[in-house]
This record gives C-alpha cells, structure tokens and sequence, in this order.
C-alpha cells in the first residue's frame, strides 16, 4: 500500500492534478487518504480545507475502483466536530505518531496526539488502525505497526530525484522487500514531514550526556572533557541556560577555529533548541567571566558518548545539527572529516588539512560534497561520528 505522509512540491499533485498518477496508483492494493497536515498553530479555515482535501482526494481515488483507507489526524478539540467526518464507522484507519513523538532532539507531545486518538476511537469505532511509526503505549484498539526505520531511512534514497515511471523507482530494495512491512511511501525529490501537532515539533531535549551541560546553576562553569582530551568550557546563565562556551581545540582546522575560540548560545525562542552561531576569534578565558554572589562554581563532564550514540540517525538529524551551529568530527572510509560554520557558511575539511576547505549555504548542499568516492548524502547515516557539539 502506499502513503501519503511525506510532502514535496508535487504533492499537491494529487489535489490538483488527482488523475496525473492514477495507473501508477492502481498497481497498489490499496492506497492511504493524503495527509494534508492539521497543525495547531494553522487557522481554522486552513484545517477545514485540509480534511475536506483529504477525503475528496480518497473518495475520488475509491470512484476509480481503488481500494482506499482513510488517514486520520486532528488539532485541537476544535476540529473535533469536523476533522473525523467522511469516515466509514467500523472500518480501517490510518495515523501517524511521527510528529508526536520523541524525534531529533525533540520532546513528545503525546497529550495533544492521544486526546484525539481516543475521540477518533469514540467516534469512528475503527476495526484496525494502521500506525505509521512506533505506536504509544496507551493507544488501544487493533493496531497494525508500520515500522518507520524500515520503510523509509535506512532502505530507500528518498532524496534522488528518479529518472524511472514504474513503480519500481519508489520500492524498497529487493533484498529487504519479503521480510518488510508491505506499506510503502509515495516519495518524490526534495520532501519535508507532514503530520499534526506543533509544526515546529516537539520542545528540544538533551539526548546525550555531554547536552547536559546546556543547564545548570546561574555562574556555573561546565568543564567538558571529549575522546581527544580537548576541553569546552560552558558558562551558565542567569536564566540556568548556557550562554556561552570556549572550545580549547582548532576542530582539526586552524584557518578557521582559534584555539581556543568563544561561542555565544542562543535559543529559538518557539523551539527552546540551542544554536552555536560562527566562532569568536580571539578570546580568552575572560569572556566567560560572569559572577552570581560573587563566586564561580565549576563542574566537570567526562563525554562518555560513543559513535553510535553520536551516530546520525537521519538525514534530518544531520540537517538539524547543521542548522543549529554543530561542530562535528566524522570518520568515512579511513579518512577524517570536519564540519563547522564560520562567515555564516557551513564549511567542511578534511582534518588537519585547511587547504581542503569547502563552504557551502545550506544543509543540504553540503550533504552533496563528495567523501571520497561517496556523497555524503548517501553516507551520512553510517559515517563515525566521534564528536559533535549537538
């Protein structure tokens, strides 16, 4: 089966061209409703519209003989009264915890997702309910698991742009297809998430060890220690948030990083995630200087993180550490990498050689530099990650 919880520029496709793929279409057993997103934050009108597309999109496609499975999503109780119309009672549903739960550095929101979880239940009374991604542990009901990892990540490049017009372009490997859940992603070049929720997702957690030195006591000074012995000290605000941080290392790139060199941490202020900003040249350990009742306290962090802990799990995860300032220091192929941001670009290196230096705009044209014989889009998930500041 195919589904629609992925969104490109032609997603709007089926809205405004719904017979464009048809016989591509028709090849599946059954097809999932499109999930034009329910997000909080949208205005009324723009949720009405979205249910009303959702199902005009299934209702059509079933007018061609296709077998469709309506997907569910919600906002808040407002959208009670309108966004679980158009459904058969007692049938199969679809849903999708992705923007609910825990993902990139983000807190769930669990609250907002299982209030209209159980309406839906009250309401539509659903025989199965297919659940794209791991599903909470308070959802009742028949739940058919969609594994999220296997049907999209690890086992398709869902960024290419596909020359091919069979369904075969969008499949998942031969290798992996008999022992794989059969629900299949509709995917096209250049996707973001759709989904329900906050649309900016969850607030930002600590998921390491060493991200606990973004909080504390007011004036307290974080000393952290990586695998390379290099020291980051990280001054407390009076807010308990880090406000500034000196890195004593060159990150393997000394045309770029003093050593030491400052950050200032700033905070996105819907979000709460932190962004290290450029490098600040010149310092010394003065710019840390900040006293609560007169004294500095000190802390000490051994980073007891490992590759897979600071393996990159996604391409968006990558995207996200970039977007937010990382520094990062990557094994592929016997070879070690750098990444960092200075003059409001993201640069990449070979380490210890500045000469190879590489600046790019944004995410994702970094991620077509090539490592060796790979691009780094391709690798990124398997690369060793031995530190990254987030």
């Amino acid at each position: 089966m195919v589904y629609f919880f992925l969104y490109d520029y032609r997603f709007e496709r089926v809205w405004k061209t719904p017979d464009s793929d048809l016989e591509k279409l028709s090849r599946y057993r059954a097809v999932l409703s499109p999930d034009f997103s329910m997000y909080l934050e949208m205005a009324p009108i723009m949720q009405l519209y979205n249910v009303f597309r959702n199902r005009w999109c299934g209702a059509y496609w079933a007018s061609k003989g296709m077998r469709v499975i309506p997907t569910v999503n919600w906002g808040d109780e407002s959208t009670f009264d309108f966004c679980f119309e158009g459904i058969k009672k007692g049938g199969i549903v679809a849903v999708s915890t992705y923007m609910a739960a825990e993902h990139d550095n983000r807190k769930a929101q669990k609250e907002w997702f299982m209030a209209g979880y159980n309406e839906m239940l009250r309401r539509i009374k659903p025989e199965k309910i297919i659940c794209y991604n791991t599903p909470f542990s308070e959802m009742q009901g028949d739940i058919v698991f969609v594994d999220y990892e296997r049907s999209l990540w690890k086992y398709m490049s869902y960024e290419r742009g596909f020359q091919k017009e069979d369904l075969d372009a969008y499949r998942i490997g031969d290798i992996h297809s008999k022992t794989y859940d059969t629900i299949e992603p509709y995917l096209l070049n250049g996707f973001s998430f759709k989904g329900g929720g906050s649309a900016y997702g969850g607030k930002w957690k600590p998921s390491s060890d060493k991200d606990n030195r973004l909080s504390g006591t007011p004036g307290e000074i974080k000393t952290t220690f990586n695998k390379n012995g290099e020291k980051t000290e990280t001054l407390i605000g009076s807010d308990g948030k880090a406000s500034k941080e000196i890195h004593y290392s060159s990150h393997g790139n000394s045309s770029i990083h003093d050593n030491p060199h400052g950050h200032i941490i700033t905070y996105d202020a819907v979000t709460g995630y932190p962004d290290w900003g450029n490098p600040i040249n010149g310092v010394g350990t003065d710019f840390l200087k900040h006293f609560i009742g007169g004294k500095l306290m000190s802390t000490i962090i051994y980073d007891t993180s490992t590759p897979e802990d600071n393996r990159f799990k996604t391409i968006s995860d990558f995207k996200w550490s970039m977007k937010h300032g990382a520094e990062i220091e990557f094994n592929w192929d016997g070879v070690k990498y750098g990444i960092s941001h200075a003059t409001g670009k993201i640069t990449i290196y070979r380490w210890n050689q500045p000469d190879t230096t590489r600046q790019f705009d944004t995410p994702d044209d970094v991620l077509e530099y090539m490592v060796g014989s790979d691009r780094l889009r391709d690798v990124i998930t398997q690369v060793t990650v031995i530190d990254r500041t987030i």
